[in-house]
C-alpha cells in the first residue's frame, strides 16, 4: 500500500521559497554593479570636482562622457620637456584607454578600471612641444577624467 507523503506541500513551499529567494539575490546583485544614475543625464563638472579634483602644474586636463566608441582627442601646446604624471579616473563599467603623443609620436598608452578608482602613469616628454591625448573606451557609455601634471 503506498502511503500519501504529507510533507510534500512543505518541500513545495521550501522550495519555491528557496527560488523566489535566489531570483531576489540575482536582481540585487545586478542592480549593485550598475552605475548609479544615467552616464547620459550625468553632471560632468559636479562628478570631476570630487573624483578628480585639479592638480598644480597641469598641462592638460579634460572630463566628459564617453557615448560611443569614437575616440576623443585634446592637445596642449607648448608643453615642456620633463617628468608628468597622468592621473586618470572613470566611471561606468568596463575601462577606458588613453594614449599620450608629443608632436605626433606615441609617449604611451595607460588603461583605467571604470570603477571611481585613481589610476597614474608617468610620462616623459623629451622636448618641449605639442602633447596630444586620446581617450577612448569599448565599453561605453562612461564618464572620464584625466590631468597630465608636471611631477616634482
Amino acid at each position: 500500500m503506498v502511503f500519501p507523503s504529507f510533507h510534500a506541500p512543505a518541500a513545495r513551499l521550501v522550495r519555491r521559497a528557496l527560488t523566489g529567494a535566489a531570483a531576489a539575490v540575482v536582481v540585487l546583485a545586478a542592480t549593485a554593479c550598475s552605475p548609479a544614475g544615467s552616464i547620459e543625464n550625468a553632471d560632468v563638472p559636479a562628478w570631476k570636482a570630487t573624483a578628480l579634483p585639479s592638480a598644480p602644474g597641469t598641462v592638460l586636463e579634460d572630463a566628459g562622457k564617453i557615448l560611443n566608441r569614437d575616440p576623443i582627442v585634446r592637445t596642449a601646446s607648448g608643453v615642456p620637456a620633463g617628468s608628468y604624471t597622468l592621473t586618470m579616473t572613470c566611471e561606468g563599467g568596463g575601462k577606458a584607454f588613453f594614449a599620450v603623443s608629443l608632436d605626433g609620436s606615441q609617449l604611451a598608452e595607460a588603461g583605467a578600471a571604470c570603477n571611481g578608482s585613481r589610476e597614474t602613469a608617468r610620462i616623459k616628454v623629451p622636448v618641449a612641444g605639442d602633447v596630444t591625448l586620446s581617450t577612448s573606451s569599448v565599453d561605453a557609455p562612461l564618464l572620464y577624467a584625466y590631468h597630465l601634471a608636471a611631477s616634482e
